[in-house]
């Protein structure tokens, strides 16, 4: 009998409001399953990608040099691989184009089922690597702010210039994040590539300002500190136009006790942290004022102690 791999990968946000390219958070109770198995025929290939409802997915590619999950599997056969190759299945549960890590979830599925196939040559930090190589692909840069949630779990500082190293930073207790999905799309690379190049001494001072400021709050349990830190004057304001929504569900969230609130990633997905104790009503006002825009959304809360990928069978 062929043995058959199956992992699964978290949902993530990257940015995480405050530190853009450089801080990432994994989700619960979404994420990317990707299932392995061996095959006669040299490298990798995709032999369905699918929705959560069970349907073949119109909006993603099997050709296999065109699909995170296996361009990262790829690199990982080509440094451990033996004779043959391996056929994989996706079946996607984060959304395309939402701000939730989806091209993320594919690559670090895949290759965290293809270590596992080739009886895990490479530790779970290793793989960060391989997982970058799909990831770099969807979005145009080396950046792991969602590979590294996304595989490591709870919260990640991860700037480039650290990699491959990460560093976990200590959740603070009796903190929740709520993400809210309105149903639109924000091509991520494309997103990148609209920002601006340069940007003022005083807009990077009060970045880097917030950015050290809500590392500390982390490290001290500080929830106050994090509701004076959780800040973006950079990436942000460039980024909130196509996201019509975003300022009602902003103020919405404020009154409704977030600490602070921002776009995941590029978008179009909105996430705020706040005390656990408020957060389900939270995330109802946060879904109250994005249709009110007309825009059908959907909710998520989470701990800020997610698990990052595993084999599930």
């Amino acid at each position: 009998m062929t043995e058959i791999v199956t992992a699964f990968a978290p949902a993530s946000i990257g940015n995480l409001g405050v530190g853009f390219d450089m801080l990432g958070l994994a989700l619960d109770g979404i994420g990317d399953r990707v299932s392995a198995c061996r095959t006669d025929d040299a490298g990798v290939t995709i032999v369905e990608v699918r929705d959560l409802d069970g349907k073949l997915h119109l909006n993603l590619a099997t050709d296999p040099e065109h699909n995170t999950a296996s361009i990262a599997a790829q690199a990982l056969w080509n440094d451990y691989g033996d004779d043959g190759g391996v056929e994989l299945g996706v079946y996607k549960g984060v959304p395309l184009e939402s701000g939730m890590g989806s091209s993320a979830a594919s690559a670090v599925a895949a290759v965290v089922a293809v270590n596992e196939l080739l009886g895990t040559p490479v530790s779970i930090e290793r793989l960060l690597s391989y997982a970058l190589v799909g990831e770099r692909y969807a979005s145009g840069g080396m950046h792991a702010d969602n590979v590294a949630p996304c595989l490591l779990g709870g919260m990640i500082f991860c700037p480039r210039v650290l990699l491959p190293d990460t560093v976990r930073l200590p959740a603070p207790d009796g903190v929740s994040l709520v993400l809210m999905h309105p149903e639109l799309k924000v091509d991520t690379a494309q997103a990148r590539r609209k920002l601006a190049q340069s940007y003022s001494m005083e807009q990077w001072l009060s970045q880097q300002g917030y950015l050290g400021g809500f590392i500390a709050a982390c490290a001290q349990n500080d929830i106050a500190l994090i509701g004076k830190t959780l800040r973006d004057v950079i990436i942000e304001p460039q980024r909130i136009a196509v996201v019509p929504c975003f300022k009602a569900v902003k103020e919405a969230a404020e009154k409704s006790g977030a600490l602070g609130v921002s776009l995941a990633g590029s978008g179009p997905s909105i996430f705020a942290l706040c005390e656990d104790s408020v957060a389900s009503d939270l995330a109802a006002a946060m879904e109250q004022a994005c249709r009110g825009f007309d825009i059908e959304c959907q909710s998520w809360v989470s701990s800020l102690h997610a698990p990052g990928a595993y084999v599930e069978s």
